[in-house]
């Protein structure tokens, strides 16, 4: 929002109502039935239930924040006088894993578990909404995101969870596994929100992320780079730490296989479409050096 607020005014809309540096005021769900919260030019529905690595949320949850939430953010669009409509949802919404080179907007949804299918339904709801309305809404436009992972300073999450194990000079062991994986800088992120902001974009769904692929090799390298330290990374045979992953499954340690394979695999998301909607070849902020910035803020 900070980002943002250079050039637009920002209003809230939350559980709790802090004062948020570039939000001129903070509403409760409460105000959005009652008149109080201002008209605006567009309204970027952010919130929802994030993705339990643990899995130790309801289900339901997922789909009380993720699905009904939204229906209600989008109820509110549809009446009011707002002319366009971001929903972040995710690249979860379309698939659990890639297959094939990369995941696009043409992809056929194959959600895995309550995040994904909480998101799919949401989307589903909105897109339904379109077609009832079949061209009434001809002066507003629609935006359904599907991000990568997010990061950027005050990251929470998997990134700030390897940046700790590198911190302790804990060795990488699963070197020998070559993946590549698509994250999406805030900055990068910002650049698009606001250009959905300001110029005159097709409503649809597009896939948010850097331009560039990172293994998790060369994100232990990143990480290294930006502390000053040495990597550190064992190419252990592949065969050996699926073995070892197995054992850990059975004794419930850490490096269990559902782990490894969340550690190793591939998901590559492709961005041209928004790119091309952008009228841009490439996106501000390289990979390496928007995760740079993030690593170096855990730092300070």
């Amino acid at each position: 929002m900070k980002a943002l607020s250079k050039d637009h005014e920002i209003y809230g809309l939350d559980i709790v109502s802090p004062e948020k540096e570039g939000v001129m005021k903070t509403y409760s769900w409460d105000d959005l039935g009652n008149g109080l919260i201002p008209e605006v030019d567009a309204i970027i529905h952010l919130a929802g239930k994030a993705h339990d690595t643990k899995n130790q949320s309801r289900a339901e949850v997922y789909f009380e924040v993720n699905t009904e939430l939204t229906k209600r953010i989008y109820d509110y669009f549809l009446a009011s006088k707002a002319k366009k409509f971001i929903f972040f949802s995710s690249v979860k919404a379309a698939a659990d894993k890639v297959e094939g080179e990369y995941v696009d907007e043409d992809v056929v949804p194959k959600p895995v578990g309550p995040y994904g299918e909480s998101k799919i339904a949401a989307e589903d709801y909105i897109q339904e909404q379109l077609k009832i309305e079949n061209g009434k809404l001809k002066d507003k436009a629609t935006y359904i995101l599907r991000p990568c992972m997010i990061h950027g300073p005050g990251n929470k999450g998997n990134l700030n969870l390897l940046y700790g194990v590198v911190k302790k000079g804990i060795p990488w062991p699963l070197g020998a596994f070559e993946n590549k994986r698509t994250f999406t800088s805030i900055d990068n992120l910002c650049f698009i929100v606001n250009g959905l902001l300001t110029m005159d974009v097709e409503s649809g769904i597009y896939n948010i992320n850097d331009d560039v692929a990172v293994s998790t090799n060369e994100l232990i390298e990143i990480i290294c780079e930006a502390m000053g330290k040495k990597a550190h990374i064992w190419r252990i045979p592949r065969g050996l730490m699926e073995g070892v992953a197995r054992i850990g499954g059975i004794l419930h340690l850490p490096l269990n296989p559902e782990r490894l394979q969340k550690l190793t695999e591939n998901y590559v998301s492709s961005n041209v479409k928004i790119k091309h909607a952008l009228g841009v070849d490439k996106l501000p902020v390289r990979a390496k050096d928007g995760l740079t910035k993030t690593i170096k803020s855990f730092e300070g």
